[in-house]
């Protein structure tokens, strides 16, 4: 189910990320787990990521160290990293503190919003409901980011977007479109925050778009909750 563009034997990512930093291996991984294709008690081997990802050893052990003071993975004397099993609760947790602070931005924005940047989220929805209808997975992503962070940065509230960033990271963002469901949640939903915004009302703007985290957190706790041994996986566990 890997969604991600491929070139050879070397993981194209979207966004322009740059795969040698160890951060950037720590994001990717922790969006495999997230989507369930890196599941619970599955063992990750350093050697493959290096070799998947087109990298050096150095900043995938940096990845996998920042990985388990995260929760994410565990390290078994003599066995390696190991993924720390994920459940429906946690995923609706996380994204509960996401829509919290996505909502507030969210209704900071609608207090602040222009003709202009209400064209700019227009446009962006248009592209994003263009690339659902050819499932075009890739674009789904771009241009979901695309929304969420115009919304993000023109709250003007550092501070929250901070926080939001720490949170928002355990959103799979490059593999939630193949999630079932998903990208039509995107259209539907994103189309109740336009109107909330368009509208200038704060509390309207808050609600729609906290309804919508909420409404993503319980798909994706669906979809891994459903998945059995037959489902495809990453490439990079062990045996």
């Amino acid at each position: 189910m890997v969604s991600h563009s491929t070139k050879g034997s070397q993981a194209v990512l979207p966004f322009d990320v740059k795969p040698q930093l160890g951060d950037e291996v720590a994001s990717y991984l922790r969006d495999l787990i997230m989507s369930g294709q890196l599941r619970g008690h599955e063992y990750i081997r350093m050697d493959r990521v290096a070799s998947h990802l087109g990298v050096s050893a150095t900043p995938v052990r940096e990845a996998l160290r920042s990985l388990r003071s995260e929760g994410f993975v565990t390290l078994e004397p003599r066995k390696g990293f190991v993924v720390v099993p994920l459940s429906a609760k946690d995923v609706r947790d996380l994204f509960l503190a996401q829509a919290t602070l996505s909502g507030e931005l969210t209704s900071r924005a609608a207090a602040l919003i222009d003709d202009a940047v209400l064209e700019r989220l227009r446009r962006t929805q248009t592209r994003l409901r263009e690339a659902a209808e050819s499932n075009d997975l890739d674009t789904i992503e771009l241009e979901n980011y695309r929304f969420h962070r115009e919304i993000n940065l023109l709250a003007a509230s550092s501070k929250l977007s901070w926080l939001l960033n720490m949170v928002a990271r355990y959103s799979p963002r490059r593999f939630y479109a193949s999630i079932e469901g998903w990208p039509q949640a995107s259209i539907e939903d994103h189309e109740v925050i336009i109107e909330a915004l368009a509208s200038r009302d704060s509390q309207r703007a808050m609600e729609a778009m906290s309804s919508h985290i909420i409404h993503a957190g319980n798909l994706l706790a669906d979809f891994l909750s459903n998945l059995d041994e037959t489902d495809a996986r990453s490439p990079l566990f062990g045996s």
